[in-house]
Order: structure tokens, then sequence, then C-alpha cells
């Protein structure tokens, strides 16, 4: 006998929101690396390496360093990180695309202080020379920072970015 079972509204509301976050899973950073800037008894300032997958472009991943401020604000999440951030993407494996592209759009959101700052890796695609371009950068709810970092990565020959 089959019979039916009913998430109960709270149950459903949180099953919808977790499955509205499967397709951004793969862009979450995993820090491969780091260096201490400078040495605190309550924890190190220190440039990290992370690495993103792209979502949407399997075989793409991104390289972005930036400052983490340690001490106690640090560990606990309350310390402003610095603007700067450098990225390098490159091609890791096959290339596929889940499916067609907006012509720009935002890879990846990280907060880089409690509230106020955030660092976004934008994926721009260059159809005419057929290779997509990464941006990095950082805003603020007040005012944003003008440092930024680009790379790019050609596709192989015979392999077409398609758009929407």
């Amino acid at each position: 006998m089959n019979t039916v079972r009913r998430l109960s509204p709270s149950r459903a509301c949180a099953s919808a929101f977790a499955a509205c976050l499967v397709p951004f899973a793969a862009a979450h950073a995993e820090e491969i690396g780091s260096v201490n800037t400078n040495f605190r008894f309550t924890g190190s300032d220190r440039v990290v390496v992370e690495a993103y997958d792209d979502p949407q472009v399997q075989g793409v991943t991104c390289y972005v360093s930036r400052a983490r401020t340690g001490g106690v604000k640090g560990t606990l999440g309350l310390a402003e990180d610095p603007t700067e951030a450098s990225i390098a993407c490159r091609q890791v494996g096959d290339i596929r695309f889940s499916g067609p592209l907006k012509q720009q759009s935002d890879v990846f959101t990280e907060r880089m202080s409690f509230v106020f700052k955030t660092l976004h890796v934008v994926r721009v695609v260059d159809a005419k020379r057929n290779a997509l371009v990464y941006l990095t950068y950082s805003d603020r709810i007040a005012s944003g920072s003008a440092k930024n970092s680009v790379t790019a990565v050609a596709m192989p020959s015979g392999t077409t970015i398609p758009l929407k």
C-alpha cells in the first residue's frame, strides 16, 4: 500500500529553502592555503588563498587571495577585512555548461565584515573572443572600493559559450 507523507508547513518551507540553495552549493570557497602576515596572540592576520568552482561552468576554478583580519574580532567574525583581493581563474578539467549563461552574473559573494562589506566574483562573457572573464571587487553599504582584479579563461577550440 502506497502512502503519501505530507510535510508540515515549517518543514515544507525549510525544504523549499534548502532546494533553492542547491545550485549555489558548488560556489562555496575552499581554503587551500594561507600565510601569516601579522602575529597576534589572539589569532594572526593572514592572507588566504581560496578556490571557487564556477557553479555553471564545470571545469573552471577561480583562485582568490585576500587578507583576513585575526585577533578576537576576526575570530568572532566581527572584524572588517581589507578590500584588496586578487583572482586567477583556470581551466582545471573538461568544460561543460549547466545551461546558457547570462552576459554578466555574480558567481560568488562572501561577506568581509559583519554587516557592511562584501566580496564579489562576477563572470562576464566575452562572446567575440570566446572567453569567460572573471572580476573580483568589494562593496560596502555606504561606499564601495574601486580596488579590483580581473582574469580570463579562453574556451578550448570547438567550445562555444551558450548565451541566454
